[in-house]
């Protein structure tokens, strides 16, 4: 209160003190309050957009050639991280869709597991998998990999295109090698329970599970959507899977140059 209103007055100050006249707003209190809605939409945008990409989607880059042609060094992707989500709170509130022979998954590397890889589906949990002379046998069936797969090298390799081979490769992990020899049986490697055997689609450029080994199911993080942009792989900046500050210059110098960069033919591509 003011001090008139603390002591006795007139009654006509009590009178003015008990029925004040409205006040109307400043237009200092109207550009705060704009401002602060501002803020609170762009909060709750930020809150949303959090959230989709930790537990809805998330984006990737592909930074080698084992999935061509499938896809491309630049191609970036939008994966879907509940399809497969067996696993904790999504898999008990959504349905989701067990991984099946011909997927492509994204997964943490399982020798490295902050790189993510994205590769084919070959084996399934019990499988028994065998590669003679490039064609993939499973369970004693031939597999139709025609339309996605391709062989770019005119050397042949015993241990890439018959496997499993007891030819020690210099590109192997060395854990992979002591236990892929205790998994196999009459010359097919036996898929253990709650892993998947996964090959990348450029078949003789791809390190994969005949190098390094299973894809744990708690490992894969989802499967990939569509290409939302797809940029020049031969672009002035280039590109080295290890280094993320060189990803994000090559990524903004494409967005600087999109027109000239960007591979239109791709964008929106669904992958399959």
């Amino acid at each position: 209160m003011s001090e008139q209103a603390e002591r006795p007055s007139s009654a006509a100050t009590v009178v003015a003190e008990a029925s004040p006249t409205p006040k109307s707003k400043s237009a200092s209190g109207d550009y705060h309050s704009g401002w602060f809605g501002v803020a609170q939409w762009l909060a709750g945008v930020v809150v949303i957009a959090v959230f989709v990409m930790t537990f809805v989607v998330q984006a990737f880059e592909i930074p080698s050639e084992s999935m061509e042609d499938t896809l491309l060094i630049g191609d970036y992707l939008l994966v879907d991280k509940i399809d497969y989500a067996s696993g904790g709170a999504w898999g008990h509130i959504l349905p989701y869709t067990p991984v099946k022979h011909g997927d492509i998954i994204v997964f943490r590397y399982p020798v490295n597991p902050q790189q993510h890889f994205v590769k084919r589906v070959v084996g399934l949990p019990g499988d028994r998998v065998r590669i003679t002379n490039k064609q993939v046998f499973v369970n004693g069936h031939p597999i139709d990999e025609k339309g996605y797969v391709v062989y770019k090298s005119a050397s042949r390799d015993p241990f890439r295109d018959d496997f499993p081979n007891p030819q020690y490769p210099a590109a192997i992990d060395p854990k992979w090698w002591a236990q892929m020899r205790k998994l196999v049986e009459r010359g097919e490697l036996i898929v253990p329970s709650e892993h998947y055997f996964a090959l990348g689609d450029n078949r003789d450029e791809s390190l994969d599970s005949r190098y390094w080994g299973f894809v744990p199911a708690e490992n894969i993080v989802g499967r990939p959507l569509f290409i939302y942009w797809s940029m020049n792989k031969d672009s002035a900046i280039p590109d080295y899977a290890d280094s993320e500050g060189v990803k994000l210059t090559r990524f903004l110098y494409g967005m600087s140059h999109i027109f000239k960069e960007t591979r239109w033919d791709r964008t929106f591509r669904r992958v399959k």
